[in-house]
């Protein structure tokens, strides 16, 4: 079985502002706010959430599908995921479309500000489940065409399949009734600590609120590492050490396939959680949402290292 990753397929132009974003910017002026950044950094790179999340899941061994709609200019892509292992008959590529596309400038607080253009992701909402793999064991609802993340909220709740609801960057485009339905009997709701708050602003819902709706709130920190909420239990998930800190773009994708894949293998919360923190510390040390690799033995030791304890043998797959 599967874990089915829905959102976009991108292509990311990541730049690095080698200033502090809040240097810049005159409190009292925000009303004729008026700002350019002159970059050192320009790299243009595969990304979209769910390409992000399909690559983490493939990099720990766990079966994943992509469920999305890309440009004419996504076939190179296409082919990389599949070479990878990744399901993409899900994966519609629209002729006259060009693929969605981020620009996203980061400062030296690892602050971001990050234009967004939809191109064919905003057609998404015409695929559901029944155009990828059948029986998936998991769903992630990712950033997307919001008729899109909805009709798959109600695609998984009717069937009975668990889902992951991370509204990230749509939640500008999102009512707070629309976050209330996509929470509700969720398996896991998830976004950073400025997400969460935004959640709780629109919705008019309270952390215990929302834990009464979805299953679990995972809330990420950076690096204060992480926090999951679940029934009348918190746990604080420290942050894995980073080698160097490249960028951060694609931390918050890491860190969901590797909660994903923690708990659907049977790892208990805490031990899921460090797994996940640790798939987001590899991310942080390469430009780019999807450049980093490691092996199941260099996964293994440096867990070890991290955390001081061993991952369960239970949680790599068994090699044929």
């Amino acid at each position: 079985m599967s874990v089915v990753c829905t959102g976009s397929i991108a292509f990311d132009y990541i730049l690095s502002f080698k200033g502090r974003f809040k240097d810049h910017i005159l409190p009292d002026k925000t009303h004729i706010l008026n700002l350019s950044f002159l970059v050192d950094n320009l790299k243009k790179r595969r990304g979209g959430v769910a390409g992000n999340y399909a690559y983490n899941l493939a990099l720990l061994g766990y079966p994943s599908a992509v469920l999305a709609t890309a440009g004419s200019d996504a076939v190179e892509y296409r082919a990389w995921l599949e070479k990878l292992g990744v399901d993409c008959r899900g994966l519609r590529l629209l002729d006259d479309e060009i693929s969605a596309t981020g620009f996203t400038t980061t400062d030296l607080d690892d602050n971001q500000i990050t234009g967004y253009y939809g191109g064919a992701m905003n057609l998404a909402g015409s695929l559901g489940l029944d155009d990828t793999v059948a029986d998936p064991e998991a769903v992630i609802v990712g950033p997307n065409a919001p008729g899109a993340m909805l009709r798959l909220v109600h695609e998984c709740r009717d069937r009975g399949v668990r889902w992951v609801f991370d509204p990230a960057h749509q939640l500008p485009h999102l009512s707070g009734e629309d976050l209330i339905d996509g929470a509700r009997g969720a398996w896991v709701l998830i976004g950073n600590d400025y997400e969460l708050e935004l959640i709780q602003q629109r919705t008019g819902c309270s952390i215990e609120e929302l834990k009464k709706l979805s299953e679990r709130v995972v809330i990420t920190l950076g690096r204060q590492g992480s926090r999951i909420e679940t029934g009348s239990r918190s746990h604080a998930i420290a942050a894995a050490p980073a080698r160097v800190e490249s960028d951060p773009t694609g931390a918050g994708d890491a860190y969901r396939s590797g909660l994903v894949a923690g708990l659907l293998r049977g790892l208990d919360i805490p031990i899921a959680g460090a797994v996940a923190s640790l798939a987001a510390t590899y991310a942080v040390e390469q430009v780019g949402t999807i450049e980093h690799r490691y092996s199941r033995e260099e996964f293994s030791a440096r867990f070890r290292a991290a955390f001081g304890i061993g991952l369960p043998d239970q949680f790599w797959p068994r090699v044929s």
